[in-house]
């Protein structure tokens, strides 16, 4: 059967409004998802997925607590050194697009026990590394199976887990996607201060191994072969776009925004996209059925989790390096002063699930989206002084909101897809969490630059017309040289926090504009029968 048949019917049920939720007479079924080879408890299948998946999102913040140690050991410049973190997040760019289909050609679980045993083979070469390009080689080594198993997890979870659980799994499931990022900088500045910062590497050995054998034991078979002929087109297309966006956006600092390769790789970047979408509709086996975009709940869904991404890693980025540079941490006691966030969200997802299967994803994403955007706001007044229980107090309060907003909103979309196209949907899902949040912090990195100029370029104004303290006998309270870094470390500071504060109500004002989307999604959760969300007017 075709995959389009049921797709008129599904878009009308989409749209109507609740009066007309129920469905034709002559409505045609759902296509069911293809059924696992055995059987199992799906507990069991989804706690072995959720290992793979923390391992791989963990990895990402994990690495950025130890680039100063590597630039150290690497005799790096700091420009060079963020290749290390660039690298990776551009070939998950072009490597996740054809995730979908490779899970649909060689069978789901095959392809998650291959990325698995990658991911742990390109961590102990990033161990081995023995220079700044060995490093950089072997990241993209590394993200081409990190950049498959979240997606074939995904496509797993949506058709090991009964429907009418679904809220549940994903509660459980979102622990890999929200928690691991928070605990990277507790677990990243322990090794890096206390033993050594290869062993960022290394630990994912021992974990993909047991992981893979895990797998092969109790993950239920799916048989591969099925994928249809590869879209080399529609690949170069989307590879090519997210390639030059993101490149564009990481690199934008440094070479210049306004510079001749920055606005040529914008320009082909969005171009390629466009041709992406053309190619995708045209030909008859798309690598990604664009078409799934036509169902609101799942495309508000994703404008939803972008911008919870956004702020997610936007605020653990900054925080470590305010909390270190400024307030005089260590990266371990940095990562200590987070870990607080990360057990409310530990607590928060699986509840966030079962609060779904009850009740919806509406008002679970309103409350959660209005806790985070508050929170942000409270981050606005952060200062040098600024107590660290205050801290920690203001950031669990904000978690708690993400880890109840964010699994009910991506299973609302999801389940708003039809089964046939859930592994495609789940590529465009990870797709967006990797890129936006990449995009999102080189776009907050570029308003902090500018605003961190701006702003010290105004305070070197006013101190050089500031008289030179001295006592009473008329000498200087201290030497020049000890006053000038004094004046000038109380500046950055200063001007960092400002700049960070600025940023933080962009941020909250981003939140509220989630909230009222938030408020689009449907009222309750579609029934276990294989039917999708209804959107309610």
């Amino acid at each position: 059967m075709s995959t389009e048949t049921p797709a008129e019917p599904r878009t009308e049920t989409v749209a109507a409004p609740p009066q007309h939720a129920a469905p034709a007479p002559s409505r045609s079924p759902a296509p069911p998802a293809p059924a696992p080879a055995s059987s199992g408890p799906w507990v069991v299948s989804l706690i072995v997925l959720v290992v793979g998946m923390f391992m791989s999102v963990l990895d990402v913040s994990i690495v950025n607590v130890a680039i100063p140690a590597m630039q150290k050991d690497f005799g790096a410049t700091t420009e060079d050194i963020q290749w290390v973190a660039t690298s990776y997040s551009l070939a998950l760019g072009v490597i996740v697009p054809a995730s979908a289909w490779l899970g649909e050609k060689i069978g789901l679980n095959r392809a998650y026990i291959l990325s698995l045993v990658g991911f742990a083979a390109g961590s102990a070469l990033c161990g081995l590394a023995w220079d700044l390009n060995s490093m950089i080689a072997f990241r993209i080594l590394q993200a081409i199976p990190g950049g498959v198993i979240p997606v074939v997890a995904l496509s797993m979870v949506y058709r090991i887990v009964p429907r009418e659980r679904i809220g549940a799994a994903m509660g459980m499931y979102g622990l890999g996607i929200i928690v691991a990022p928070a605990v990277g900088p507790t677990l990243g500045g322990y090794l890096v201060e206390y033993v050594d910062w290869r062993l960022i590497f290394f630990i994912n050995v021992p974990i993909g191994v047991v992981g893979a054998i895990a797998a092969v034991v109790l993950l239920p078979g799916f048989k591969g072969g099925v994928a249809k002929r590869f879209d080399l087109p529609g690949f170069l297309a989307i590879a090519a776009g997210l390639f030059s966006l993101l490149l564009a956006l990481s690199e934008g600092e440094s070479w210049g925004w306004t510079s001749y390769p920055v606005l040529i790789l914008l320009t082909f970047g969005t171009l390629c996209l466009a041709l992406f979408v053309v190619i995708e509709l045209e030909v008859d086996h798309p690598l990604l059925d664009v078409r799934v975009f036509r169902f609101w709940p799942f495309t508000n869904s994703l404008l939803l989790i972008a911008i919870i991404s956004i702020g997610l890693f936007g605020v653990l980025f900054y925080i470590p390096v305010y909390l270190q540079q400024f307030q005089g941490m260590g990266a371990f006691d940095s990562g200590i002063l987070l870990l607080p966030q990360a057990a409310v969200m530990a607590v928060m997802m699986p509840l966030a699930g079962r609060i779904y299967d009850k009740f919806g994803a509406r008002w679970p994403a309103v409350i959660g989206l209005s806790v985070m955007a508050i929170g942000t706001w409270m981050l606005r007044d952060v200062s040098i002084e600024t107590p660290h229980t205050h801290l920690q107090w203001i950031l669990a309060f904000r978690a708690g909101g993400i880890g109840l907003a964010m699994m009910p909103i991506m299973t609302n979309g999801l389940s708003a897809v039809p089964p046939a196209n859930t592994s495609g949907a789940s590529a465009f899902n990870n797709l967006v969490q990797r890129t936006s949040s990449a995009m999102g912090l080189a776009a907050m990195t570029a308003l902090m630059t500018g605003q961190q100029a701006q702003g010290m370029s105004d305070m070197g104004a006013l101190m050089g017309a500031q008289p030179t303290p001295t006592t009473a006998g008329g000498s200087t309270t201290t030497s020049p040289l000890l006053q000038e870094y004094m004046l000038d470390q109380a500046a950055t500071g200063q001007v960092f926090t400002t700049a960070f504060d600025n940023l933080m109500l962009i941020t909250a004002g981003l939140s509220a504009v989630a909230v009222v989307l938030a408020l689009m999604l449907g009222k309750k959760k579609p029934a276990g029968t294989g039917e999708k969300v209804v959107v309610e007017a």
